[in-house]
């Protein structure tokens, strides 16, 4: 985005309209630069400008239709708002079909005007963030389009992998359900020495408890009923690569103490078979648990939890990343654009405002389910149950929430200094303070 702050380009050879106007949106707090004929426009608009075109249809030189057409060739995506006199409806129309914001027809209150113009910017700072976030998506390297984000937390996981890629240390992750446990532990693996070996998940809560031994550790043919063959391991297949144990506390008690000896030892036998295998792995663990709490409980042990917490990597819960989730949700949406074949549609302030007041209790499953969805045409806001608020008022408190939360946001970062903080957000100092007043916010000016 070229400026924090939109610019209004108000085109019109009529002096006087041309200056009723530029004063009444420069009192609602827009920032207008006049222009009397379309020409000198073009010379100083830029692509990624962030701002609007408002321009008479009739006037000497290129008229609206024609700076409509250049505009356009410039950005695609620029809105344009045409002043229209009675006769040129049907001329407007045909605009907004070639392209066109919206038209206003004369005559018309300056308020209509600004309400048209702040509709028009929101778009155009949504099309600006798009742009951005696609530019930040395609410079990032591998590691940073699996774990995608710029808040502290997942920076901070980002660096905490890289450091121990080219180790062998065991590693416990810890994360609640759909946080990525195992696309950190895949990172882990494919960023060390081993990610030319084997990366072998295995799903604890998922394997049946007569089985869970014979699928870890392998078997010798005739070892037990049913057993005809020989079997290889999952812990054996793994050699020269990584184990991933996921939802490890649900381990059998049993299976627990003969995973610890071979963490330890680095060996297994067999079942039916007395021969000593080497194990040349990487153990990585994943729980949604405290397993601490869950060893006094009894339900694990000690001992295997504290060879396990060597390393412990957490993943911050979605909810707590909230400056990542409109970057996720886009790239999560240019995944499903590349598996279902269909176009992104466009996000809208609507839609971001519920990304960001949403709990995710799902977590990054949960928001990849709605981005598949979404680039579905699927989308229909948030599941909720019989006694929700109706869809106009959740959705207005959700864009109040999210004008509050962002308000905040700047207030914090400046110091409750006010001028950069309007300026960040491209409103005035009077909107600025009105939004103060209307939110209830309370905030140190450090004075």
């Amino acid at each position: 985005m070229s400026s924090d702050t939109p610019i209004i380009h108000l085109v019109d050879d009529d002096e006087d309209l041309r200056h009723a106007l530029a004063q009444g949106l420069e009192l609602e707090g827009l920032n207008v630069v006049v222009h009397q004929r379309a020409e000198p426009v073009l010379n100083v608009l830029a692509r990624d400008e962030y701002g609007v075109v408002i321009s008479d249809i009739r006037m000497p030189g290129d008229d609206g239709m024609t700076l409509l057409k250049k505009v356009l060739a410039i950005d695609p995506a620029f809105p344009i708002i045409l002043i229209t006199g009675h006769g040129d409806v049907q001329l407007a129309v045909e605009a907004m079909r070639a392209g066109a914001y919206d038209f206003i027809e004369k005559p018309f209150a300056v308020s209509r005007l600004s309400a048209v113009i702040e509709r028009a910017l929101e778009k155009r700072r949504l099309v600006l963030e798009n742009r951005t976030l696609r530019t930040e998506l395609d410079q990032r390297h591998d590691l940073t389009q699996r774990l995608v984000g710029r808040s502290a937390g997942i920076i901070r996981l980002r660096g905490q992998i890289e450091a121990l890629a080219a180790t062998d240390a065991d590693v416990l992750i810890v994360g609640e359900t759909g946080s990525g446990k195992e696309v950190v532990a895949r990172a882990l693996h494919d960023y060390g020495p081993r990610g030319d070996g084997n990366f072998v998940a295995i799903n604890c809560a998922a394997l049946p408890a007569e089985i869970f031994e014979s699928e870890l550790f392998g078997h010798e043919s005739g070892a037990f009923t049913g057993a005809r063959e020989k079997r290889v391991g999952k812990l054996e297949h793994a050699h020269g690569g990584t184990v991933f144990l996921d939802e490890i506390e649900s381990m059998p008690l049993d299976l627990q103490a003969k995973l610890l000896r071979a963490i330890e030892q680095r060996s297994i036998e067999r079942l039916g078979s007395n021969r000593t295998i080497p194990l040349d792995v990487r153990f990585v663990a994943a729980t949604k648990f405290d397993l601490e709490q869950e060893g006094a409980k009894g339900t694990f042990r000690s001992d295997l939890y504290y060879r396990l917490n060597v390393i412990t990597l957490a993943i911050p819960p979605l909810r707590e990343r909230k400056d990542d989730i409109a970057l996720l949700f886009f790239h999560l949406a240019r995944d499903a654009r590349a598996r279902y074949r269909r176009e992104i549609p466009e996000i809208d302030p609507a839609l971001e405002a519920q990304l960001l007041v949403h709990d995710w209790p799902g977590n990054v499953r949960e928001l990849r389910n709605y981005a598949d969805r979404f680039v579905l045409g699927m989308w229909n806001g948030f599941d909720g149950g019989a006694e929700q608020p109706q869809p106009q008022s959740v959705l207005a408190d959700r864009v109040a929430a999210f004008e509050k939360s962002a308000i905040e946001a700047e207030l914090a970062r400046h110091g409750g200094v006010l001028k950069p903080v309007y300026e960040a957000l491209g409103i005035s100092r009077k909107g600025l303070y009105d939004k103060i007043k209307r939110h209830g916010i309370v905030f140190d000016d450090g004075t």
